[in-house]
């Protein structure tokens, strides 16, 4: 962050690169050595002006107003496809006059997955590059909760945990989840597909998510953007609905205290999510946006950034596989969907690498499209009514003192007029 600072207008912004991420989301240094790594591949000076954002919505409208020139952006996937549909993308180039094309490295399975997003004759893979990628999942304190309970999303719903669970603050998180529960029975039957449930937006899809929602709202004790993972640590939650990443880092952080968190995806199945990086319609410097992206996907600064963040990376090199493979594990996954066939059993976290069985059971959601408005009124609505019961008394016990109080204070007013008019007759 040493780098970051405000753009002076009179610069030229040949020599500087605007970028705009996600906040703590980079490798210490690793802006400093991009610095150092453009100058020696292009003999030319870059200063980085770095901001940080905390929703994927703010990003865009700053990119779509064409209030701000970013370079390069951090979105979502769902992000990706809404600019990539609206001619908000510049292709992404990938010949570097002397450093390889790291983005080659991209794992095919990613790649596919980005491709989703546009056509074969136009495909997102050209526009946007994954960074980071993971699921979502249910991390719990393994004092409180077995695995077994945390097989299936029904848990966030029974009354055993009521007060013990934190969800994240992610309307689409929450949307794909309840629909998963709901309709269990036909995943189960095979009559529903993980897919098809999670981006239906029929009304009768959205009636079921608010129902399933507002009955899961009484067991809620916050709604949380990222202070989750450190209420986990400290034991002061059992459960919590959270990322893959904040997941990892809250398990290796917690065993430091001698508390002991897990993390699962539930039976019914999830959400795989994907960020990537982009640049922008208005982006004033795209030479600079391609080297950093680039950049970022050499092997040893994407490890870098894995371990800075405990999200993992779109690379599969074999530096990267051999780097997160963990001896002390009892059993390995199969990543061969990720590494390819000579890692069908390798000693790597489920938590960054799930298994092909979980990954064979997540999708992507999809952006939601001209439905977003309703899907966000649903939320208001669910996080807005429905008060539990403890929030409901407090409210009208201070209902009931306030009425109380004005009730005196009219009345030792009534009682000074009284005195007042019988001195006066006196």
């Amino acid at each position: 962050m040493a780098l970051a600072g405000c753009y002076n207008a009179s610069e030229s912004r040949e020599n500087v690169l605007k970028v705009y991420n996600w906040a703590d989301y980079i490798g210490e240094g690793v802006l400093d050595d991009f610095c150092t790594y453009y100058k020696e591949q292009t003999g030319e000076d870059i200063r980085i002006v770095y901001q940080t954002f905390d929703i994927n919505e703010i990003m865009l409208t700053k990119i779509e107003k064409g209030h701000e020139d970013f370079d390069v952006v951090c979105p979502s996937e769902y992000i990706i496809e809404r600019m990539f549909r609206r001619g908000l993308l510049l292709p992404i180039d990938t010949v570097f006059a002397r450093s390889p094309n790291y983005m080659k490295g991209v794992a095919p399975y990613i790649r596919a997955q980005l491709d989703r997003l546009g056509t074969a004759e136009r495909p997102v893979s050209r526009y946007a590059v994954c960074y980071m990628w993971g699921t979502a999942g249910l991390l719990y304190n393994t004092a409180y909760v077995s695995a077994e309970e945390m097989s299936t999303w029904g848990c966030l719903w029974d009354k055993r945990y009521a007060g013990k669970i934190l969800m994240k603050d992610s309307y689409r998180d929450a949307y794909g989840t309840a629909l998963l529960y709901a309709h269990r029975k036909e995943l189960a039957e095979g009559k529903a597909t993980v897919p098809g449930l999670m981006n239906d937006y029929s009304p009768a899809a959205m009636d079921t998510v608010e129902k399933y929602l507002k009955l899961l709202k009484p067991n809620v004790a916050g709604w949380e953007a990222d202070f989750g993972k450190e209420m986990m640590t400290k034991g002061k939650a059992w459960i919590n609905m959270t990322w893959s990443g904040d997941a990892q880092w809250a398990i290796e952080e917690a065993r430091t205290v001698g508390v002991e968190l897990a993390y699962r995806v539930p039976s019914e199945g999830s959400n795989i999510w994907y960020d990537g990086w982009v640049i922008p319609k208005y982006a004033k410097n795209r030479k600079a946006a391609s080297y950093f992206i680039n950049f970022l996907c050499r092997p040893d600064i994407a490890l870098r950034n894995m371990e800075a963040t405990g999200y993992v990376c779109s690379i599969a090199s074999p530096e990267i596989m051999e780097a997160s493979i963990d001896s002390t594990l009892p059993e390995g996954v199969d990543a061969s969907y990720f590494f390819g066939p000579e890692a069908t059993d390798v000693k790597l976290r489920p938590t960054q690498y799930p298994d092909r069985s979980v990954v064979e059971r997540c999708s992507m959601i999809r952006d939601f499209g001209d439905k977003t408005v309703d899907v966000l009124e649903i939320w208001s609505r669910v996080k807005g009514d429905n008060l539990n019961s403890g929030i409901v008394i407090l409210i009208l016990i201070v209902i009931a003192l306030l009425s109380a109080w004005q009730v005196r204070r009219r009345w030792l007013r009534w009682k000074r007029k009284r005195t007042s008019r019988r001195r006066r007759r006196r």
